[in-house]
């Protein structure tokens, strides 16, 4: 009676288990699916646009009142660029990635002529000299910078694919190139987005194959230049000074980031509510743009802050794999190279918020308002979810004989196995 009852006990125990191992196969098998990362962009992206939108209208309307300009200006411009950039999305997502290729020259010459007429003809904000004025419109070429150094430098690359052996091919035009706009970005003030393209170019060269001898000798480089140029400019060092202590200086360089924690700090687990922000009253400065995610953790809460981001590790899951899984270097080039643009953005906005990093300017990707970064974020997700789109070339056979390249698998057969 006691091994019946025993068994009869261990009985329900082995069902859990078997439904769990069941239900962690049907799990694995999505995630096995060719179009899992399109997928996983497509929802994590719009969902994060739709966040932006909402927590730009809590934040830009009463902001907008208390300096005097119409309610509903900000939401109706972002609510443009949204629709703008989701055109331009799934354009991008139409075309191969030879079209992509054909565009990398024209987009560099682009890029370095508007960062040229920025410095000739461009407006200020807050000290920094980033921004075109056209009619209505403002465009701020160092955002569009990002994107063109991705397409070029990932072309570069695979049309010297079999000289890559020795640094100079490595180095040379890509560094030069990158070094290029990294001076027309820095001469109009923007130390936050060069150290993107900083980070873009690392990625280019990582995913290209560069010795580890050679990363620590730009890196050394990279720390250098920066420091020197943090040097040159006197509220750059007070603010790498004092971002570690902004109680020292309340009412000069810490008063932005004393804010921002009051507004994460008041959120708690659920936050005060969508429209309930008390920093949106004038406190906050720069609350619809690089402090939004402040306002999300005053309204939002805890929970709502790390929706976000999830929602973000989501698109760096999706782009990483992407990378891993394709056999077209330039597609594997582009993907890491997006998806790091992504992440830095990212890092940088959330750490100037929560204190981790000093505050760099950095608006946060699909959720900060403004079109210039809104409309090149979207142009390279759809970049990805075309190549997402599309199964890999076969391998050459004697390509993967000689590189032990494993060649994608015949058509219903999930990939990863």
């Amino acid at each position: 009676m006691s091994e019946q009852a025993a068994g009869s006990q261990a009985s329900p125990l082995k069902n859990a288990v078997r439904a769990l191992r069941a239900r962690r196969a049907v799990l694995k098998s999505l995630f096995d699916l060719e179009l899992t990362s399109y997928y996983l962009l497509v929802g994590a992206v719009l969902l994060l646009l739709g966040i932006g939108l909402l927590e730009v209208f809590s934040a830009s309307s009463v902001n907008n009142l208390v300096n005097g300009r119409p309610m509903l200006s900000s939401i109706q411009n972002q609510a443009i660029s949204a629709v703008l950039g989701l055109a331009l999305m799934w354009g991008a997502s139409r075309l191969p990635p030879r079209a992509y290729r054909a565009l990398a020259y024209p987009a560099l010459v682009g890029t370095v002529l508007a960062l040229l007429l920025v410095l000739a003809v461009g407006s200020s904000h807050n000290g920094n000299k980033n921004w075109l004025i056209i009619g209505p419109l403002t465009v701020q070429p160092s955002e569009f910078a990002k994107l063109a150094l991705v397409l070029w430098g990932a072309d570069l690359l695979v049309r010297k694919e079999k000289l890559l052996t020795t640094w100079d091919h490595l180095l040379v035009p890509l560094v030069p190139g990158a070094v290029l706009i990294i001076a027309l970005v820095m001469m109009g003030g923007d130390m936050g987005t060069s150290i993107i393209i900083v980070a873009i170019v690392f990625c280019l060269l990582f995913t290209a194959g560069a010795p580890g001898r050679l990363f620590s000798i730009l890196l050394a480089s990279a720390v250098g230049l920066a420091t020197l140029a943090i040097l040159m400019r006197p509220s750059r060092v007070r603010r790498f000074t004092n971002f570690l202590s902004p109680e020292n200086d309340p009412g000069g360089t810490g008063y932005q980031a004393i804010h921002a924690f009051q507004a994460l700090a008041s959120g708690g687990w659920f936050g005060e509510g969508l429209g309930a922000s008390k920093q949106r009253w004038g406190q906050l400065p720069e609350v619809q743009t690089d402090m939004i995610f402040a306002i999300i953790g005053e309204e939002l809460g805890l929970i709502g802050a790390l929706t976000v981001l999830a929602l973000f590790l989501t698109i760096a899951y999706a782009g990483i794999r992407m990378a891993l899984r394709t056999s077209d270097p330039f597609v594997r080039l582009v993907s890491a190279s997006v998806t790091v643009w992504l992440a830095a953005q990212m890092m940088i906005n959330l750490g100037a918020v929560t204190g981790v990093l000093p505050i760099a300017g950095v608006p946060l990707p699909f959720v900060s308002y403004g079109g210039s970064s809104l409309l090149p974020s979207l142009t390279a997700v759809g970049m990805l979810m075309s190549f997402a789109r599309r199964r890999p070339e076969p391998l050459d056979p004697a390509t993967v004989r000689e590189q032990g390249v494993t060649a994608p698998r015949p058509s219903g057969v999930p990939a990863d196995r």
